[in-house]
């Protein structure tokens, strides 16, 4: 066998498995098998540059190089869908259909309204070429390196099954539950923001410059509607399956299931309204089995003649419409109420409850959030609790049923001290959460501010994690964020020689932390409500510690996103004698306490005052550069456009609705080269 024949065949072996693992969910090989195949793959590719192909699976793990997305103007406009809540809307648009018709028999296809991102994915002769998002209907992203390394997406259909020369597939790009609360365990431990959603983290995913991380986090894909032209059969080895013009939805999504697809179970054709309605009752509660996220029903004149008949309205089809579930909701009885300090000391009370299923996941605690909204819901232990989950991913206690409520239940009173230390808790003004004033001496948040020190955003020792930090905490190691700069090897490795080599790796990474830029030095000293972006404010607004720490509360007023709780929080924080101890420390060891020449190199204040929206596709840098030169002459990047915009500074691809509302409100809109030349 030639080293192209083995290549092509290994590819088709390989795409065959990854079908048969991501879309049928029937593996017939092992892991290892696989990745041998694989491997032997990458190794004759790499051996063989002229066999490159974009769509061999080997292309699947995504790349870590920044991509900029440019905007596509979709063949067939991609509209939403008019929504309803209640079954007396079912019937009204049985009935509009019917009428339409005129009264002509017709069947509608019930399918799952998958709750993800809107994907359309073009193939020519077979191979994926671009995947686009909905974007405004209009135009959307190109992501189709991103798209690529989603596994149940085919790069390349069955040979012989029948799919037309050209044609577009359109669907919903998803993160299953499973990878979405992993996804948000990983972020939980390194203080990051939790995705409220997994439709949320598919998108921010979808959206990643690197679709290396893409690969990562293991989206999926439903497909759900074919567009395209028909054409004579001339070119293929098996005639085409599918009629665009006169065929019929659902069964050329069976078709199309044929050629590769991952298309939903969840459908049926149904004769009746009453079909319709008992489907729909049928998924409102077995959708909680599901292993992804869904959130209606979407219903469809199953004839594609009689869609075109029916037509469209301005902003949707008349032959389809989604039923949207109500969120999810479920009672069970209240047991105990527990407390958790965080880093910043602020005491969340948790509502831990009988195990009832929610959105795909066992519930056993949701999140109370401050004794005001256990004051308003009126809470005692033993109530029976309506929990909503409703796709979020802490869940919520919404409301009692008081009715079940017996006399001798007791109230739930807020705790006054801490339950970690037994401090005193405080409520600043203005803030609905109660704090823990200990700062330095209450476990968890000496440990929080620890991990919070070593996160990603902060110093990035990536060396260490949480249960490295707590093993440290308990056995004396660290008490502080400046203990790590005094841990050797030999301490870390406590006598255990299998523990060396990560005890040097962990020394090493603590000592490369010392070059961080100041800024994040700022943010990772966890001054609480400093935030990354106002630390990043603060450090370029003072440009060395000394002067952070010596700035009066109206100095400090003067940064912007800085107001008075932030401000007297800075200042009780550079106050605070066990503070200052710990700053001396982190100095001595290296650290850097002011901004780089380079960063103070170039500042200036040409943009001060200015709120900038960044759009489009730009030739001369890239739009985090352009974000940086901003920041650099003392403007402000903002994401949306307003009346308080000062300008917009547009590339190539601007968004039609941004463009829309910039002309509505009289924003400027200047282009890249009047911009440099602005900032000179």
């Amino acid at each position: 066998m030639t080293y192209k024949e083995e290549i092509l065949q290994l590819r088709k072996d390989l795409e065959q498995h990854n079908y048969n693992y991501y879309v049928l969910s029937q593996p017939t090989i092992s892991d290892y098998d696989f990745d041998q195949m694989m491997h032997r793959l990458q190794d004759l590719e790499a051996e063989h540059p002229d066999m490159a192909d974009p769509n061999s699976p080997t292309q699947r793990v995504g790349s870590d190089l920044n991509q900029q997305f440019k905007q596509v103007a979709h063949k067939y406009p991609m509209l939403s869908l008019a929504n309803t809540y209640n079954e007396q809307d079912v019937r009204e648009f049985y009935e509009r259909v019917s009428s339409g018709l005129e009264g002509e028999e017709f069947e509608i296809c019930a399918e799952m309204k998958y709750d993800g991102l809107s994907i359309s994915l073009t193939y020519i002769d077979g191979q994926l070429t671009q995947a686009v998002t909905r974007g405004d209907g209009v135009q959307g992203d190109d992501v189709t390196a991103n798209v690529r390394t989603i596994k149940s997406i085919p790069l390349r259909l069955k040979e012989g099954s029948g799919y037309p020369k050209q044609f577009e597939i359109r669907g919903e790009i998803l993160l299953p539950w499973t990878s979405f609360e992993a996804l948000n365990a990983e972020r939980e431990a390194n203080e990051e923001p939790l995705f409220a959603n997994p439709r949320n983290a598919a998108s921010g995913t979808l959206k990643s410059q690197k679709s290396e991380l893409v690969a990562q986090r293991k989206l999926d894909a439903y497909l759900y509607y074919l567009l395209g032209e028909n054409e004579p059969p001339s070119l293929f080895a098996a005639p085409v399956s599918v009629d665009f013009s006169n065929g019929k939805h659902y069964e050329n999504l069976q078709e199309a299931k044929k050629w590769g697809f991952k298309i939903s179970e969840g459908m049926k054709k149904c004769k009746t309204l009453q079909e319709v309605l008992d489907f729909i009752n049928y998924w409102d509660t077995e959708r909680k089995n599901l292993p992804v996220a869904t959130d209606g029903i979407v219903l469809k004149v199953n004839s594609i003649r009689q869609q075109r008949h029916l037509g469209y309205t301005a902003k949707s089809p008349r032959w389809a419409i989604a039923y949207k579930f109500k969120a999810e909701r479920a009672c069970t009885r209240l047991n105990e109420v527990t407390y958790q300090v965080g880093r910043t000391g602020a005491v969340t009370p948790v509502a831990n409850m009988n195990p009832v299923q929610l959105a795909g996941t066992i519930v056993k605690r949701a999140s109370l959030h401050n004794a005001d909204i256990i004051n308003e819901l009126d809470l005692h232990i033993g109530d029976m609790v309506y929990v909503e989950k409703g796709g979020e991913i802490i869940p919520k206690v919404v409301g009692v049923d008081k009715e079940q409520r017996t006399p001798d239940l007791q109230k739930v009173q807020f705790i006054s001290t801490c339950p970690e230390c037994g401090a005193t808790l405080v409520r600043y003004e203005g803030e609905a959460a109660h704090y823990c004033p200990n700062d330095t001496e209450c476990p968890p948040q000496i440990k929080g501010r620890i991990e919070h020190f070593i996160s990603r955003k902060a110093m990035n020792i990536d060396s260490l994690g949480p249960e490295t930090v707590d093993d440290f905490y308990q056995r004396g190691l660290i008490h502080d964020i400046a203990d790590l700069y005094t841990l050797n090897a030999a301490q870390i490795a406590n006598f255990n020689k299998n523990r060396t080599i990560s005890a040097v790796k962990a020394v090493n990474a603590i000592k490369e932390s010392t070059q961080v830029p100041f800024e994040r030095v700022v943010f990772a000293i966890g001054i609480r409500f400093v935030g990354e972006t106002t630390a990043k404010l603060l450090a370029r607004h003072f440009k060395n510690m000394e002067a952070l720490q010596n700035a009066t509360l109206a100095e400090l007023m003067e940064v912007e996103k800085v107001g008075q709780v932030v401000a007297e929080s800075i200042i009780r924080y550079f106050h605070d004698e066990k503070n200052l101890d710990i700053l001396r420390r982190l100095q001595e060891a290296g650290l850097q306490f002011s901004l780089s020449e380079e960063a103070l190199e170039g500042q200036t204040d040409k943009l001060a005052g200015k709120s900038i929206v960044i759009s489009g596709v730009f030739a001369k840098h890239s739009r985090d550069e352009y974000k940086a030169l901003i920041e650099k002459n003392g403007g402000k990047n903002v994401g949306s456009i307003s009346k308080n915009t000062s300008f917009i500074l547009a590339g190539d691809n601007m968004g039609p609705a941004k463009l829309e509302k910039a002309n509505k409100l009289g924003v400027q809109i200047i282009d890249e080269d009047t911009f440099l030349s602005m900032i000179e």
